[in-house]
């Protein structure tokens, strides 16, 4: 992970070792130990969260899109039932179920027709009188 070679450990051990004396080396070589287990955990268990968090950040998005599918269905069938298929769920001659919300698109109004313009003049046109 670090790059940390065994003769690089072996140092680390041997300076340890002449700071610490050898009574107090087993002691502080099992608190470190205990502090990176620790530690690990700490980092895994954040880790986990964030997993779980954005697997249901993806589980909501895709309800939300499947929500706008399902209205955006039932705006094309109220706007135009003859081009949209029957609604496999329901039987020939039952009544649909009753939709939860109900979509209202507004048509655009129509554009005016453009105004008729003159045709050009063949006249010639006076230049702007000077004050």
């Amino acid at each position: 992970m670090f790059g940390i070679s065994f003769s690089e450990l072996l140092l680390v051990g041997l300076v340890a070792l002449l700071v610490l004396g050898p009574e107090r080396l087993p002691g502080a070589a099992r608190t470190a130990g205990l502090w990176i287990g620790r530690l690990k955990r700490s980092f895994n268990a954040i880790k986990n969260e964030v997993e779980r968090e954005i697997g249901a950040d993806d589980i909501r998005r895709q309800l939300h899109n499947e929500h706008i599918l399902s209205m955006e269905q039932e705006a094309r069938r109220i706007l135009n039932p003859q081009s949209v298929q029957p609604d496999p769920t329901t039987t020939p001659g039952s009544e649909p179920a009753p939709a939860e919300h109900s979509v209202v698109i507004a048509a655009e109004p129509a554009p005016a027709p453009a105004a008729p313009t003159a045709p050009p003049s063949t006249e010639p046109t006076q230049p702007p009188r000077a004050p």
